[in-house]
C-alpha cells in the first residue's frame, strides 16, 4: 500500500471510525513514514481546534437578564406579571435540568475524546515525549517546575510495563503530566491533571473504566489528582497498569 492510500486512511482514524485491526496497521506505518506522520498530525490537530472553538458558550448575566426581561415583559400590574414571570421561571428550570442531563454525559465524551485525540497525536509524532526515559527517578524530576503538582510512578520491574517518557500537555487551558508507557505491542498514554472540575466534574466521574472509539481507558481521582489511562491494550493490562499507579500515590 502507497502513501496515497494510507493518507486517505486518516481522517477515519481521527475519527475514530478506522476499525482496530486497521487503525493498527496505520499506526506502524506512521511510526515508519514522517510524511503520513504529519499528515495525521495536522488532521488531529485541527481536528481539536475546531472541538475547542465550538464549545458551548455561556451568557453572561447581563444578556441573561435582558432575555428574561424581554421574555416576562414589564405591566402595570403585579399581578398580571407574577404568572408570566413564574411560567418564565418554570422555562428556565426545565431547560437547566434537561440541559444538566444532556451536557453532563456530553462532557464526558467531548473529554474523553480530546484525550483520545492526545494519544493518537502522541502515536503520530516522531518525538511524542520530550523527556525520554524508562526510568522512573528522571522522569518524574523532569516535571518539577512544568507542572503546578506532583505525582508518584510506579516500580515496573518484573512486569510487562515499560515506562517511554513524558511531556507536558494541556486539557482546557489545564497544564497536565502525559506519561508514554510500552505494554508488549502497545503504547499506552496516562494522563494526570489537577482535580479543580473543570477537567472532569460529576458523579460520572468518580471513577471508571470502559472503551472510547478504539481505545480501552480507566479513570480516578485521588489525592486532588484526576488519573486516566488510554490506549489499545488489552482491558487487563490497562487495568494492571492504573492499578500500579494508584498503588504508587497511596
Amino acid at each position: 500500500m502507497d502513501c496515497k492510500e494510507w493518507r486517505d486512511k486518516i481522517p477515519a482514524y481521527a475519527d475514530g471510525e478506522l476499525p482496530a485491526a486497521a487503525g493498527q496497521a496505520l499506526e506502524a506505518h506512521l511510526r515508519a513514514c514522517s510524511t503520513c506522520a504529519s499528515a495525521a498530525l495536522a488532521a488531529l490537530t485541527m481536528k481539536r481546534a475546531v472541538r475547542q472553538a465550538g464549545r458551548r458558550h455561556v451568557a453572561r448575566a447581563a444578556l441573561r437578564s435582558r432575555v428574561e426581561q424581554q421574555v416576562t415583559g414589564r405591566g402595570p400590574s403585579r399581578v398580571r406579571t407574577w404568572l408570566p414571570s413564574l411560567a418564565a421561571a418554570a422555562v428556565i428550570i426545565v431547560v437547566i435540568l434537561f440541559g444538566v442531563q444532556r451536557w453532563v454525559p456530553e462532557g464526558r465524551r467531548q473529554t474523553l475524546t480530546e484525550l483520545a485525540d492526545l494519544h493518537v497525536a502522541a502515536l503520530a509524532s516522531s518525538v511524542p515525549v520530550d523527556v525520554v526515559s524508562s526510568d522512573r527517578h528522571t522522569v518524574k524530576p523532569w516535571f518539577a517546575g512544568r507542572i503546578p503538582f506532583t505525582f508518584d510512578l510506579p516500580e515496573l520491574q518484573g512486569t510487562a510495563l515499560q515506562l517511554v517518557g513524558g511531556r507536558v500537555t494541556y486539557m482546557q487551558q489545564e497544564p497536565g503530566a502525559h506519561l508514554l508507557f510500552q505494554i508488549r505491542q502497545h503504547r499506552v498514554s496516562v494522563f494526570i491533571f489537577r482535580d479543580l472540575g473543570g477537567v472532569s466534574r460529576g458523579p460520572e466521574w468518580a471513577g471508571g473504566y470502559g472503551k472510547h472509539s478504539a481505545f480501552n481507558f480507566e479513570t480516578w481521582n485521588a489525592g486532588g489528582l484526576r488519573c486516566f489511562v488510554m490506549g489499545d491494550a488489552a482491558p487487563g493490562d490497562v487495568r494492571q497498569l492504573s492499578d500500579l499507579l494508584r498503588a504508587a500515590a497511596r
